[in-house]
């Protein structure tokens, strides 16, 4: 006998493994205590990842493999994974045992270490998911982002002609996906699901795992099962793909899913493939060309060709030394509104809450609003990660670490972005609605009333200029700074250094 460890974001039904039952194999699939509580996870996101294992599981059954699953009450004799494996070792008198590697460092290395002190055979084997390998830093373009997705383009043949070129002659069609949400511009209703998963929240209580946000375990909106994500994928391509591109860095209190797919939980579960998502995204453009342009699909198609896979290559490449990575040396704690969403800033108020509420938030709510902000008042990025990786459905180390702790906190002093992605107030006018009813004025730079997020920007820029003064694509700015008179400059600062000393005030 096999045993085959299966793991919760390990749900591929199109893996290798399960093309043929075989007698002489036993999967194993364990809700473990130790993978509910290595951070406080939204109580969505605890809910659909034991709801879809279980689903998974039961699937697996009824396709005739042999399946061993362990639920929370069954699993908690053990304190861990590995004295969970050696009970069901001998339980099951393997001779050898087999996993697919993890996507994630703290278990790729547990996995790694015992499988070594073991008598019997074993095999690691690929998770056959992602498009790159885990050295793809080393093996593709990696000096940004786009040359890496140039490059898996060609690979994949992906929105290029019969030559080999883009479509369109452009690569990247970034700059016309910029557009702010007309107030009257109609959003698609999103699509949402409504999984019965009242006994696995009564276990979770049961089991004191703490948790947060809301949940409403009656009908739970995410896709637990296939056909459920291949819905999301339909209804994103029909009713949000022809304005997708446009609008996709729109910040608006009108909708919390806007034109997004939301289909990150299914892909980061693996009950989608990246591939076939991005194959089904290129072929209803093409089909809907008089409705869809090729700016909206490329705009979506970036997102996982690109980014996707960029940033799981950045993780194997630098981790574990990447996740203690402190460029800027931010030190301040993470202000208690984030946990509660109680702040009157209209903007941060309404992500946060939003997060609290869905376990959802788009990109640039991620990385302008709530990682803007926490970047300009200088957060300890070990506690922004640690909020970011629990209270996001979708998020799993490796693709939260590099995008939190890189892109958003610039902790990684430019691995993944060029520059620190800041901005003062004027932008969060120009991409959204809310400084019309905010408590703050968004003109202002100083003073009692102004923004935060504008004298926080210059503060940003005046105390980090040692080592940000000489980036190139920061050199307008502070040019800017440098521009302005002297007593301007103090008032904003001094505005600054109020806001920071009254942060759990704002």
């Amino acid at each position: 006998m096999e045993l085959r460890l299966v793991l919760g974001d390990q749900l591929n039904a199109g893996h290798s493994w399960f093309r043929t039952p075989d007698p002489a194999v036993c999967y194993l699939m364990a809700e473990l205590r130790q993978e509910t509580d290595y951070c406080r996870h939204h109580r969505q996101k605890v809910l659909a990842f034991l709801a879809t294992m279980r689903a998974f599981a039961a699937a697996l059954g009824k396709a005739g493999h042999r399946v061993c699953y362990l639920t929370l009450d069954e699993s908690a004799r053990w304190p861990d994974l590995p004295s969970l494996l050696e009970a069901q070792l001998a339980l099951h008198q393997a001779s050898s045992f087999a996993w697919q590697s993890p996507d994630e460092w703290r278990l790729a290395s547990q996995l790694k270490s015992w499988a070594a002190s073991l008598a019997i055979p074993t095999t690691e084997v690929e998770s056959e998911h992602f498009l790159t390998p885990r050295d793809g830093w080393q093996r593709y373009p990696h000096s940004r982002m786009e040359f890496f997705y140039r490059t898996l383009r060609k690979q994949y043949q992906v929105l290029l002609d019969e030559d080999g070129n883009p479509l369109g002659g452009r690569w990247n069609f970034d700059d016309e996906n910029r557009a702010k949400l007309p107030e009257r511009q109609p959003i698609p209703a999103p699509l949402l699901f409504a999984n019965e998963v009242q006994d696995i929240d009564a276990m979770v209580t049961r089991h004191g795992v703490k948790t947060l946000g809301s949940a409403d375990a009656s009908k739970l909106p995410w896709p637990i099962i296939r056909r459920q994500s291949r819905d999301l994928l339909e209804h994103f391509l029909t009713h949000c793909l022809p304005h997708f591109g446009r609008y996709q860095d729109a910040l608006s209190e009108r909708g919390w899913s806007l034109f997004h797919s939301r289909l990150s939980f299914s892909l980061n579960s693996k009950m989608l493939h990246p591939l076939e998502v991005i194959r089904a995204a290129q072929s209803h453009w093409q089909t809907n060309q008089d409705t869809i342009t090729l700016a909206q699909v490329e705009g979506f198609i970036r997102q996982i060709l690109g980014w996707r896979e960029f940033v799981r290559a950045l993780y194997w490449e630098k981790m574990p030394d990447y996740k203690q990575t402190n460029f800027l040396e931010a030190n301040r704690p993470l202000p208690g509104f984030f946990w509660s969403g109680e702040t009157r800033m209209a903007c941060v108020r309404h992500a946060i809450n939003q997060s609290l509420e869905h376990g959802y938030a788009h990109h640039i709510q991620r990385l302008m609003v709530t990682g803007n902000f926490a970047l300009l008042a200088g957060i300890d990025p070990d506690q922004v990660d640690e909020w970011y990786l629990g209270i996001y459905v979708d998020a799993i180390e490796w693709v939260e670490l590099p995008n939190t702790r890189g892109m958003s906190q610039f902790a990684d002093g430019g691995l993944m972005g060029s520059r620190p992605y800041v901005s003062s107030g004027a932008y969060l006018e120009r991409m959204g609605h809310y400084c019309k009813g905010c408590h703050y004025q968004v003109k202002a730079r100083s003073g009692e009333g102004s923004c935060p997020f504008n004298s926080l920007y210059w503060h940003f820029l005046w105390r980090n200029r040692d080592k940000l003064g000489r980036n190139p694509r920061l050199a307008l700015p502070y040019a800017n700074w440098d521009g302005q008179p002297e007593p301007q400059q103090q008032a904003i600062l001094a505005s600054a250094e109020h806001h920071l000393i009254h942060l759990e005030q704002l």
